[in-house]
């Protein structure tokens, strides 16, 4: 079961293996809300996304014989990261799945730390087939993205981590995929603060969540390119977990297209000086725009991750 316990265990256990991530106050936001806006800068985690949180934390709760079996991971580039750096932290052997679409400076940084990589098809659910396939065979073990209690745990002590920070906070804006990372900030959140308003947001063109609480079950919806790739991938029909979480604790779901995604990377040059992958320029557009009823005072919008392409950078800015 995933409670705050779980998720408080999770703190205690990646103290000292993962960074508690800077806040910083966003003039230009707080100015156009008329209250206070600050922004937690998952960018400057050690891998450069939010993701060694739940790696790091399902890693350290292997039994040592699976330690031994090493272990799979299918990534859009941020969860491989997570999962490389926090293998090589354990001494664990690790092996990437990836699809075409990922994009190469994200596959260098994998190799670099030290995993094994195998690209196949061009999506991640393509990927992921032939990944389930190779776990069968060799009895390693897989650390899903998302859908796993000690992953979830992870992500979720960024919640506990935004309390800390702004105990004034009224509102989180979260960018949103499979629903690992909102789902462990909005429970831990929402146990301790209720009221607080949790608002999701991802891109519009296959955002398989937000589908998913359209119909009111878990649906695959068909990967596309998007500025925001991190986002990309279905949450899967056999959802286990974060579905329930998401439909339970958040409170409004919004998505963008291609052209506010890239406004809210200049933005975020712009404004705060920072270089913000797609999936963290969303948040930014929500309260920016003021496009969500549950928009209060007091708002922190996460920053999740930095990996963007210096090529597709150069271009969104200019």
């Amino acid at each position: 079961m995933i409670n705050i316990n779980l998720i408080r265990k999770a703190k205690k256990n990646l103290s000292g293996l993962v960074e508690k991530t800077p806040v910083i106050k966003s003039h230009s936001l707080s100015e156009i809300i008329d209250g206070k806006v600050y922004l937690k800068l998952e960018s400057l985690q050690k891998t450069g996304s939010f993701k060694l949180r739940g790696s790091t934390n399902k890693l350290l709760n292997l039994s040592n014989t699976e330690k031994k079996r090493g272990v799979v991971a299918v990534s859009t580039g941020n969860h491989g990261k997570g999962v490389a750096l926090a293998a090589k932290n354990l001494g664990i052997e690790a092996t990437i799945f990836m699809s075409k679409l990922v994009p190469k400076d994200r596959l260098k940084a994998i190799k670099n730390l030290g995993a094994k990589v195998k690209i196949i098809g061009n999506t991640s659910d393509e990927a992921e087939l032939e990944a389930n396939q190779f776990v069968k065979k060799t009895k390693k073990i897989m650390v899903h993205p998302f859908d796993d209690p000690f992953v979830i745990a992870g992500q979720g002590t960024i919640g506990l981590e935004m309390l800390e920070q702004f105990p004034k906070l009224d509102t989180v804006v979260v960018p949103t995929s499979g629903g690992g990372l909102i789902g462990g900030i909005a429970l831990a959140i929402k146990t301790i603060r209720p009221k607080v308003k949790v608002i999701a947001v991802s891109m519009k063109e296959g955002a398989s969540m937000y589908q998913s609480l359209k119909k009111g079950y878990p649906v695959d919806a068909k990967e596309k390119k998007t500025l925001a790739d991190s986002l990309g991938g279905s949450i899967g029909i056999n959802n286990h977990y974060t579905f329930k979480i998401v439909q339970k604790y958040v409170d409004d779901f919004i998505v963008i297209n291609e052209k506010q995604i890239a406004s809210g990377i200049k933005f975020n040059f712009e404004n705060h000086k920072l270089v913000t992958e797609g999936a963290a320029a969303t948040g930014i557009v929500v309260i920016r725009d003021k496009l969500s009823k549950h928009l209060g005072k007091n708002i922190m919008c996460l920053i999740c991750g930095a990996n963007i392409n210096s090529q597709t950078y150069i271009k969104t800015i200019r």
